[in-house]
């Protein structure tokens, strides 16, 4: 079985990705590099230059894609399309308890796809599910690059994994990247929440301007056990993994089939005036 990703990622593709990301880790962790006095706004007043800053990187991520044969017409049907399917499945667990129904199809389409169409995907897939549930506020910049960094993990997972083991390691990644989204999004505005207090040593569990990096890591390390790791976190790895273990192998296979018969970013050349593949 040829385990390559149906859309390949070129050179400049890559580049662009690695910027792409780092700047999206930038925007989660520099309030831990500077200092920053906690404010009750949560990150509003920035959200929005953040989310006009990540559409501009999809789109020379797409651009760069397509230059270099890797996304073409049909891979953006398929973008389209599995975006569309991924905001439709989002409200049918709107994160209640945990159950996160759209990143099972982001980790398995990512995984056919590549980490470049994965990227994308994630993005896409948050930002139309946002507009369909009314979900669109200062956090969504911040759901859209968690969930492109899912997609594009799981399209750099190792290819020659195959069968059971494939499920096997998807599961894993799955329950991974859902403790992974839980603490990433508890870190956008954790440094901006004030006075939170429990009865362990100092007491504190908020952020602390100027201390020390290591004291303010393991302080959020403590908020985020105690306000998501064992609840809403859990939900998510469990919703993952019994959709991973029910659909999984008939989601690839389907993804498969569609990629070969779309034979992306695969140039026909002609002899005697007759198209060939």
């Amino acid at each position: 079985m040829n385990t390559a990703p149906a859309v390949r990622l070129g050179p400049r593709s890559a580049t662009v990705l690695g910027l792409a990301s780092l700047a999206g880790l930038m925007m989660f962790v520099w309030p831990l590099l500077v200092r920053v006095e906690p404010q009750s706004m949560q990150h509003g007043p920035d959200a929005p230059f953040v989310f006009i800053g990540i559409l501009p990187i999809l789109i020379v991520i797409v651009l760069a894609e397509m230059s270099e044969g890797g996304m073409d017409s049909k891979a953006l049907a398929m973008l389209g399309v599995l975006s569309a399917v991924n905001a439709a499945l989002r409200p049918l667990g709107a994160g209640t308890a945990g159950i996160e129904t759209v990143f099972f199809l982001l980790v398995l389409a990512g995984r056919v796809l590549g980490p470049g169409f994965g990227f994308v995907l994630g993005c896409t897939s948050l930002f139309a599910s946002a507009l369909l549930t009314a979900g669109v506020g200062p956090w969504l910049p911040f759901q859209m690059m968690c969930s492109a960094w899912i997609g594009m993990g799981a399209g750099l997972l190792p290819r020659r994994v195959t069968g059971k083991a494939e499920i096997a390691m998807l599961v894993g990644y799955g329950i991974f990247v859902a403790y992974v989204f839980g603490f990433l999004m508890n870190l956008w505005f954790w440094p901006f929440i004030t006075d939170a207090e429990v009865p362990y040593h100092d007491g504190h569990i908020s952020y602390v301007p100027g201390a020390p990096l290591p004291d303010n890591l393991h302080r959020f390390a403590v908020f985020t056990l105690l306000t998501s790791t064992a609840g809403w976190d859990t939900g998510r790895a469990i919703t993952n993994t019994v959709a991973i273990l029910m659909l999984g192998p008939a989601v690839l296979a389907t993804l498969r089939r569609a990629s070969r018969k779309a034979s992306y970013g695969v140039i026909p050349s002609f002899t005697d005036g007759v198209p060939r593949k």
